[in-house]
C-alpha cells in the first residue's frame, strides 16, 4: 500500500513537473515568435521606405528624361517646319520656272514649224528653178564633189593603205622573224625510194629466190616494191607509203644479217620488223613530246603522234611539220603574252587526225577533234585544232597563232614539194579567176603564184576604181581558191601617149 501511494505520488508529481516545464518552454517560444514578428515588421517598414525613396528617384529621373525628349522633339519640329517652308518656297519657284519653260518650248515649237514651212517653200522653189528633186540634187552634188576631189581621194587612200600595210607587214615580219629565230629545224624531203646496203651481190639471188618466190613473198607482206638491179651492193625499195617502205627496209636488213632467206623466214622477219616499226613510232612520239616540253600525255595518244613519222603531206613529213608548228606557235604566243604551253600543245596535235585518216572516214580535222575529245585534251587546244584550216570559226587567239604557224611551216620554200600538174592547175585557176572581171584585159601570175599583175583598160577604169578592183580581186581569190601563204594583187593602169615626128 505504501508503495502504491509512493508510486502514485511520484506519478502525479512528475506530471505537474512536466507540465510546468512545457509551459515554460511554450512561453519562451511565443516570446521568440513575438520578437521575430516585431523585427520583421520593423524590417518591412525599412524596405518599404527604401522602395518609396527609390520610386521617387526613378520618377524624378523619368520626368527629367521626358522633359529632355520633349525639348528635343520641339527642336526637331521647329527644324521640320523650317524645311517645309523652304520646300514650299522651292516648289513655288520650280513651278514658276516650269511654266516659263513650257512657254518657251511652245515658242520654240512655233518657230521650228515656221522654219520648216519656210524651208519646204524654199526647197520647192529651188526644185522648180533647178528642175531637180532633192535626191537628184544630192546625187549630183556628191558626184561633183567626188569628181573634183578624185585625185585627192586616190592619193589619200593610197597613202593610208600603204602606211597601214607597211605597219602591219613590219609588225608581222618582226613576230615571224623572232619566232623563226627561236626555232630553226632541219628539213629532209621524203622520197619514194630507200636503199638497203648488202655485203655482196650474191645475196641478191637469194633475195629473189627460186622463180622469184622470196621477193614476191616479201613484196606481198610489206606492200612495197623490191627492186633488184645492177646497182652494186644495194637493193632499192620503192613505195609512196613511208611506213611500208621502212617496214620492207627493216625486214630486208633482218634477213640480210641473218643470212637465211626463205618464205617462212621472211614472214618471221616481217613480224619482227612490224614490232620494230611500232617501237620506232612510240619513240618518235615520246621524242616529239619531250622536244616540245609537254607532260602528262596519254601513251596511246603518244603512239598516234609517232605514227605521223610515216605520214607525209605534199612531200613534207607531218611529224616534223607538227614539231615546227608547235615551236613556232609557242614562240608567237610568248611574244604576244599568251599561254605558251597551250599553244605548243595545239600546234603539236593540230594534224593528229592524219595519223589514221586512211583508216577512218572524215577529214583529218574532224578525226583529230574526235581523238582529242577522246583523250580529254583542253578545250582551248580542241578549238585551235578545229579552226586551223578555218573549217570552224576562230574562238581564241591561240587558234589564230596555230593557223599562222601552220601556214608559215607549209609555205616556206623547200618545205613541201608539188607536182607540175598541180602547179600549172593552180596557176590556171588563179588567172581564170582574175580574168572573170570584165575590167581586166590580161593578167600574169609570177613568183610561183605568190603575185599577180593585172592590166586594166585605162579608159574604162580610173585610179579610184582601180583600188576598188584590186580589193574585189583579192576578196574573190580568198573565197574561191586554196593556196599557201598570201598572194599579192597588183592592178596596173597605164596611159601611153604616142606620136611620131616626121
Amino acid at each position: 500500500m505504501v508503495a502504491f501511494l509512493a508510486f502514485s505520488t511520484g506519478l502525479i508529481g512528475g506530471y505537474f513537473f512536466r507540465k510546468s516545464i512545457a509551459k515554460n518552454q511554450l512561453d519562451s517560444a511565443e516570446a521568440r515568435l513575438s520578437k521575430l514578428d516585431e523585427e520583421a515588421k520593423i524590417k518591412s517598414k525599412e524596405i518599404l521606405i527604401a522602395a518609396k525613396n527609390k520610386a521617387v528617384e526613378i520618377l524624378e529621373d523619368s520626368k527629367r528624361e521626358e522633359k529632355s525628349i520633349r525639348e528635343e522633339m520641339r527642336k526637331m519640329e521647329a527644324r521640320i517646319e523650317l524645311k517645309e517652308r523652304k520646300l514650299d518656297q522651292s516648289a513655288l519657284s520650280l513651278e514658276k520656272e516650269r511654266k516659263v519653260l513650257r512657254d518657251k518650248a511652245g515658242e520654240i515649237k512655233k518657230i521650228r514649224e515656221e522654219v520648216n514651212r519656210v524651208k519646204l517653200q524654199q526647197l520647192e522653189k529651188l526644185q522648180k528653178i533647178a528642175e531637180l528633186s532633192k535626191d537628184d540634187a544630192r546625187k549630183l552634188l556628191i558626184k561633183m564633189v567626188e569628181k573634183e576631189s578624185k585625185d585627192d581621194l586616190v592619193k589619200m587612200i593610197s597613202k593610208l593603205e600603204q602606211q597601214k600595210k607597211e605597219q602591219l607587214e613590219e609588225e608581222a615580219k618582226n613576230l615571224m622573224t623572232i619566232a623563226m629565230q627561236k626555232y630553226a629545224g632541219s628539213h629532209s624531203a621524203d622520197t619514194t625510194a630507200s636503199t638497203v646496203a648488202i655485203p655482196s651481190d650474191d645475196i641478191k639471188g637469194r633475195i629473189i629466190g627460186r622463180e622469184g618466190r622470196n621477193i614476191k613473198s616479201l613484196e606481198r607482206l610489206t606492200g612495197a616494191e623490191i627492186i633488184v638491179d645492177d646497182t652494186p651492193e644495194a637493193i632499192v625499195i620503192s613505195s609512196f607509203d613511208p611506213m611500208r617502205r621502212d617496214l620492207a627496209k627493216t625486214a630486208l636488213e633482218i634477213l640480210v644479217s641473218d643470212g637465211r632467206i626463205h618464205p617462212a623466214k621472211i614472214e618471221e622477219a616481217v613480224e619482227k620488223a612490224k614490232k620494230q616499226v611500232q617501237e620506232k613510232m612510240k619513240k618518235a612520239g615520246e621524242a616529239a613530246i619531250y622536244d616540245v616540253g609537254l607532260a602528262g600525255i596519254d601513251p596511246k595518244l603518244t603512239q598516234l603522234l609517232g605514227r605521223l613519222r610515216y605520214r607525209t603531206s605534199y612531200g613534207q613529213n607531218v611529224l616534223l611539220h607538227s614539231l615546227e608548228v608547235a615551236h613556232l606557235a609557242g614562240a608567237l604566243a610568248a611574244e604576244l603574252g599568251l599561254d605558251v604551253v597551250i599553244a605548243k600543245r595545239a600546234g603539236l596535235f593540230h594534224d593528229i587526225g592524219k595519223a589514221v585518216d586512211h583508216e577512218v572516214q572524215g577529214t583529218h580535222v574532224e578525226i583529230g577533234l574526235n581523238i582529242l575529245n577522246k583523250f580529254n585534251q583542253p578545250k582551248e587546244v580542241i578549238d585551235a585544232v578545229a579552226s586551223h584550216h578555218e573549217d570552224y570559226p576562230f574562238t581564241s587567239n591561240i587558234g589564230l597563232i596555230v593557223a599562222a604557224a601552220d601556214a608559215l611551216s607549209a609555205s616556206r620554200p623547200g618545205a613541201r614539194k608539188d607536182t607540175l600538174e598541180k602547179y600549172l592547175k593552180r596557176m590556171e585557176d588563179l588567172e581564170k579567176t582574175i580574168l572573170s572581171f570584165s575590167e581586166v584585159e590580161r593578167c600574169y601570175a609570177i613568183q610561183a603564184g605568190r603575185e599577180v599583175r593585172v592590166f586594166i583598160n585605162s579608159e574604162k577604169v580610173d585610179d579610184l576604181e582601180a583600188f576598188k578592183l584590186a580589193k574585189s580581186i583579192a576578196q574573190k581569190i580568198e573565197e574561191d581558191l586554196n593556196y599557201p601563204g598570201e598572194i599579192k594583187v597588183n592592178v596596173l593602169r597605164e596611159v601611153r601617149a604616142v606620136e611620131y615626128a616626121r
